[in-house]
This record gives C-alpha cells, structure tokens and sequence, in this order.
C-alpha cells in the first residue's frame, strides 16, 4: 500500500468515527437519512456540477447502473445502521459493522476479482478483525450478559452489526469496481448516489410531513456536520482505492476504530475500557501490517 493510499485511509478514519458518534447521539431514523442526502446534494453541489459537467454526459448504462446501485444499497446501510444505533450500544454495532464488511469485501476482492494478497496483509486483515471483535465486547458477545434486558440488547446490536457489515462490504465491492475498474471520478459516484438516496428516502421521509418538520428542527444540526464530513471520509476512501488493492483498504479503514474507541467510549460511556485498549491495539498492528504488504 502506498503512503498516499495509507495517509487517506487514517484521515477518513478519523472523520468516518466522528459523523458515526454525532449521528449515534442524534437518535435518527430513515428522514435523519433522508436530511443528510438533500443536505449532501445541496452543499456538493457546486463541486458536483464542476467535476460532473464534463464526464457525466460520457456516462452510458453501465455507469448510471452502477450509481444506482451505489446509491440504493447506501440507503439500506444507513436505515439499518441508525436502526442499530437507536436499539443497542455504538460500541457493539460499529465495531462488528466495521469489522464484519471489510472481511466479506476483502474475500470478494481476492476470489472473484483475482486480488492477491500476501502472507503479511492477510495477518493484518486478521488483526483488525480480531481488533474489532474485542471492542464490541470479546467473550461477552459469544456468553453475552447474565441480564436478560442487557444480553438482548447485546444480541441485538450483534444481529444489526453484522446485517451493516453485509451493506458495508457490497457498496464497499460497487463502488471500488466503479472507481478502479470503470474509471469513473471517487467524487461523483458518491455524489451523484445522494439523488438516488433523496428519491428512495422521500417517500417515507414525507408521510408526516408535521413529523418530519418537527425531526428537523431537532436534529438537522447533526444531520448538517454528517452531509459535510461523511462524503468527505468515503470519497477518500475511493481515491484509496485507485492507488492500493480494495482487499488492503477495505480492511485499513476499521483505523477508525481506534478514533472510536478513544473519543466515543468516553463520550457515551459504554464500558470494557481494557477491551477497547486491546482490540484498537490490534487494529493499529493490522492496519500496519496491510500497509507493509
């Protein structure tokens, strides 16, 4: 991996654990989603516009197919995300997410799009995974909590980490296809995905329109810091990946488990201190081991 691509992928960590934080603390449901998208599309626009105005008309069915996809399957990862975030602890759904979607998207890289990956990156993918694993809890996840009230809560936040984590891993495989294979612009996938997100979100966003008025004035400050830094954190995590294998950066970006671990266990007070200290401990060698190899 190159220090360029490296460099990217700790900078998008570091962002993608703070948006994750505030939309936790923001409580949001699909309309959070959906006033994140028009935010998006409205404060991107002006960079859309500039970079789109040239390539976009060269664009043919396979490159709007693959925005459409992009777009759609963003939607199912955010509702069930924020979902998550509203039923159970960030520290248990963020970490399996993070750790769960790199796996799946690095074993599609490396069997059906003929990625190879060395003995040193494949102990890497293996330390943040286990790095993950030991943040949302460790042994409690496999014995859970003697609690009944805690060990659902557990489970439940088990059963929506890994349902993101599947999200993660096919937008993650869509969209690196796009930007590696298809050559279109990191920024324009991404962007031009907030107009498929307006149009799936809004039906539902505007069945209660006094209820969505209401959301609104309540959370579009969170919803304002996500449309900024959220587009921010992945398009950086596309320019990664046209500069290193997707089975490297894939797993590289759960760096961002160290960021929240550190800030979001102090802010939401969720516990297992020790844990989180091994397990970002084994996301740190991880993320060096793919960068080595």
């Amino acid at each position: 991996m190159s220090p360029t691509a490296f460099a990217l992928i700790v900078l998008a960590g570091l962002i993608h654990a703070g948006w994750n934080i505030v939309a936790k603390q923001a409580g949001g449901d699909a309309r959070f989603a959906f006033f994140i998208s028009v935010l998006a599309m409205l404060i991107w626009a002006p960079l859309g516009w500039w970079l789109g105005r040239a390539e976009v008309p060269r664009w043919g069915l396979t490159e709007w197919g693959f925005v459409l996809a992009s777009g759609l399957l963003h939607v199912v990862y955010f509702v069930v995300l924020l979902r998550g975030y509203r039923k159970s602890d960030l520290t248990v759904v963020y970490p399996l997410a993070r750790g769960f979607g790199p796996l799946l998207s690095s074993m599609v890289a490396i069997v059906f799009l003929g990625e190879q990956v060395s003995a040193l990156a494949a102990a890497g993918i293996a330390g943040v995974v286990s790095g993950v694993f030991l943040i949302a809890g460790g042994p409690r996840l496999l014995r859970a909590a003697r609690d009944p009230v805690a060990r659902q809560r557990v489970h439940t936040g088990v059963a929506y980490g890994l349902l993101t984590g599947a999200f993660i891993a096919a937008y993650t495989v869509v969209d690196g296809y796009a930007v590696k294979w298809l050559l279109m612009s990191p920024i324009l996938v991404d962007y031009m995905g907030n107009f498929v997100r307006v149009a799936l979100l809004a039906p539902n966003a505007m069945r209660d329109r006094p209820a969505a008025w209401a959301l609104w004035r309540h959370q579009w400050r969170p919803a304002l810091a996500v449309a900024l830094f959220s587009p921010v954190a992945y398009v950086l995590v596309l320019y990664a990946m046209k500069e290193a294998p997707l089975s490297h950066v894939a797993p590289a970006r759960e760096v961002s488990m160290l960021f929240a671990a550190l800030i979001g266990g102090h802010l939401l007070g969720e516990g297992d201190r020790g844990l989180r200290v091994l397990g970002a401990a084994c996301i740190a060698g991880g993320v060096v081991a793919l960068g080595l190899g």
